[in-house]
């Protein structure tokens, strides 16, 4: 497997919204899910309407990540809420259903088709760099670390053990210089 790299300029992360918004509300609303909510690729593909949608059909304002360990949830931003708004206005499912099915199944798309529907994405923008699944992660990470998120929260939410493996894995070095406002604007 390559290793790929976060999207580092908004203006390409801008494009590719524009391009799948374009062509499929499901495809644009993998890639809004991933850069907003630092999911694996697996996990994401993996949600069911009901993870994010409420009985009454109001969206939820967290995810709750359903694993062994007590991570916390994961907040649904307004940029995801409105791509799901967007996408359920195109499609009939079901609480059950998978978020992101596949067009022949009752399955989600593949890893498979998910790394396609990405990677062309990126291309058809000018996107130079190695860009797949994990791309999409990293942007978090790195757009989260960039705005002022501590490293100790982006280290639990990415399950590193130090912070100096979260800095390798956004692709940051100790070199660069993060300036960061701390305005409490009392």
């Amino acid at each position: 497997m390559e290793c790929v790299e976060a999207l580092r300029d908004i203006n390409y992360i801008s494009d590719i919204k524009h391009y799948l918004q374009k062509n499929s509300k499901r495809d644009y609303l993998f890639f809004v899910m991933g850069i907003n909510m630092g999911l694996r690729v697996s996990e994401l593909l993996q949600l069911k309407v009901k993870d994010v949608v409420e009985e009454e059909g109001i969206i939820k304002e967290f995810y709750d990540v359903k694993t062994d360990d007590p991570s916390p949830a994961i907040y649904i931003n307004r940029q995801v809420e409105a791509a799901l708004e967007s996408y359920f206005q195109t499609v009939n499912l079901e609480p059950q259903d998978y978020l992101f099915k596949s067009k022949k199944c009752a399955t989600p798309i593949t890893r498979q088709q998910a790394y396609r529907i990405i990677n062309k994405a990126a291309k058809e923008v000018g996107v130079l760099g190695k860009v797949g699944t994990h791309t999409l992660r990293k942007t978090f990470g790195y757009h989260a670390y960039r705005s002022g998120v501590a490293i100790s929260i982006l280290q639990k939410h990415f399950h590193h053990s130090t912070p100096s493996e979260t800095l390798r894995y956004l692709g940051i070095s100790k070199k660069e210089n993060n300036l960061v406002k701390i305005d409490v604007n009392l």
